[in-house]
Formats: C-alpha cells, structure tokens, sequence
C-alpha cells in the first residue's frame, strides 16, 4: 500500500505538479494580467499597488464569491424584474404578462389611496422598534450566562436554539391558535391593559402586540444567542483579571470590557433581527402583499402582480432604512466607546 501511495505522489510530483504551476503562472502572467506580490499589472498599462488592507479585501470577496455569482444568476433578474413591473399595471392573460405603463401610479396608489397598507406598515415599523431591543438584550442575557463556568453549556445552547428549528409558518400558526405564545400571568392580571391605557393611541397597538406574542419574539434569538456567545468567548479573560486588580465592578467591565468587544456583532446581529422578523411568513405586511398578489384586493389597483410588486419594493426600503438607522446609531455609539 505504501509503494502505491509513493507512486501516486511522485506521478503528481513529476507530472500534474508542472502542468499546474505552469497554467497557474499564465494566468497571472499574460498580456492581460500581470501579478507580482506587491503590484497588479493590467494590459501592460494600470499598475495598481497590492496592499496588505487590499489583498485581505480580495480575500473576503473570494470568499463570497460564489454567493454573488449565485445571487447574479439565479435572483438578480427577478429582483430587478419586479422593479420594472412596478411601473405597469399587470395582467395575466393565457399564461403571459400584459403590461399597461402606469409609471408612478402605483407608488402613489399605496400611499394616497389604499386604506390599508401603510396603517400595516406604520405598526410594523413601531412593532420592530418594541421587539429589536427586546431580543437583543434577552439574546446578550443568556449568551453572558451560557459564558459562565457551568455544566452542560451544549445543552443549554441547543435549548435556545431549538425553537429555531421548529418555527416553521405553520408550527408558529397553531402554537399561536392555542395561545402557546403569550404569559398568562400578563394577561390575568391586566399589566397589558395598563400600559396601553397610559400611552397614546399610537403606541398601543405595538405594545399590546408585543407583550400579547413576548414568546415568540424570544424565539428568534436562538441564533444571536450564540453569535453573541461566540464573541464573549473570545474575549480573553486576563482583561477582566486585570479590571479586577484596578478596582473595577462586574458592572463596569460589562460597559467598558464586554459590550465595546461585542459590539461589531451586536451590528451583525441588529440586521439578522430585522432581516429574519421583516421575512417571516406570518408578517402582516408579507400576508397583505401575498394576498394582493394572488388576488384583486384593493380598490386602487386591480390587478396584483404590478401593485403587490410595488408594495414589496416600498416593504424593503422601509426594512433597509431600519436597519441603517439601528446600525448608524450602534456604529456612532461604537466610535465614542473607541475615541
């Protein structure tokens, strides 16, 4: 066995081994490209300078290189697709799409004419406002005790993380049905009915909703849970030590030591939050647009596929908005903590 294992590695050795590095060197040796350790040359003429900050930055694009060429080939078009029908009313007829231009009249139809849709979008907006802090802050909670020198740390991650699992739409629609998602005690002892009866009209839905599904808003943070976990693991516990020695308090190092460390994923975790909360299957605004789509559901329109596309493009500036305001404050917060 060891002679065939020899001989395989000096027929590589002596044959593949050349062919390669000669095929390799053509392609970063040609009329093209021009590839040293320090400079990348292109059409003999554009010397550009390979930097260390540069080629880490080729590295993480190679890493993900394969993702964009799967989003180019595969999502590209139809994203971009249902862009363009946002502009007509749309008609299916025989199988195909007749499309009548109606340019921005569909934008101004959600917002001047359909009664329903931006009443739908205002509370989510609020509800995801309510919910994010919630989630965070549960899923930094137990990450930090999970971090604790205990037994059975496994199982209590996969405690978490099961309701991840298990949250398909059907799943969480039952579990909704029988009233699995709320704390009784909150409801029998009316603490719902008093906050809403002393806030303003426009936050009480929100948090009425919020309190009446609080388990299932714990639920989604199985994954930050243990993105979180990861980045208090690999905070090294000599800083603490160290902290310790200069008088500082387990509440001081949490602001001073723990939440700076934690902090580029907390970001990373703020657009997971809202990414997987926006994309939910049981999400008003997915259902309302779904509905649009597969039926004449509004006065303003009546058609689905033009108008529910239109919806869907406003749904995700307003979820990209969201996610750039939480990670601008979070990121100028970051700044003050480092300056």
């Amino acid at each position: 066995m060891k002679k065939w294992i020899e001989k395989i590695r000096a027929f590589f050795a002596s044959k593949v081994a050349p062919k390669v590095d000669r095929f390799m060197h053509r392609l970063t040796h040609n009329k093209i490209l021009r590839m040293s350790f320090t400079h990348l040359t292109l059409f003999n003429k554009l010397k550009i300078k390979i930097t260390n900050q540069r080629r880490q930055t080729s590295l993480g694009y190679l890493f993900i290189l394969l993702w964009i060429f799967g989003f180019v080939i595969f999502a590209a078009y139809p994203v971009f697709y249902s862009l363009y029908l946002t502009l007509f009313k749309v008609r299916l007829d025989a199988g195909s799409l007749q499309l009548a231009w109606v340019g921005i009249g569909n934008f101004q139809a959600a917002f001047l004419q359909d009664p329903y849709f931006i009443e739908i979008l205002v509370n989510y907006i609020l509800r995801m406002i309510l919910n994010l802090p919630v989630t965070l802050v549960f899923a930094l909670v137990i990450a930090m005790l999970i971090n604790q020198d205990v037994k059975g740390k496994g199982v209590w991650r996969t405690v978490f993380f099961l309701p991840v699992i298990i949250s398909s739409g059907p799943v969480i629609s039952e579990l909704m049905n029988q009233g699995a998602t709320t704390l009784p005690s909150i409801q029998e002892y009316g603490f719902i009915r008093f906050i809403v009866d002393n806030v303003g009209s426009f936050l009480a839905n929100p948090i009425e909703a919020l309190f009446s599904q609080i388990l299932l808003v714990l639920w989604f943070a199985g994954i930050q849970i243990l993105i979180l976990l990861a980045g208090l693991q690999k905070i090294d516990k000599e800083i603490y030590e160290a902290s310790m020695i200069d008088g500082a308090s387990p509440w001081e190092s949490f602001w001073k030591i723990t939440l700076p460390s934690i902090m580029p994923l907390i970001l990373v975790t703020v657009v997971y939050t809202v990414v997987s909360m926006s994309v939910f299957s049981l999400n008003e605004v997915i259902i309302y647009i779904r509905n649009i789509m597969l039926s004449e559901s509004t006065p303003a329109i009546t058609t689905g596929y033009g108008y529910s596309a239109t919806l869907a493009w406003i749904y995700f500036l307003a979820m990209s908005l969201m996610i750039g305001i939480f990670v601008g404050a979070l990121s100028i917060r970051r700044k003050r903590w480092q300056s």
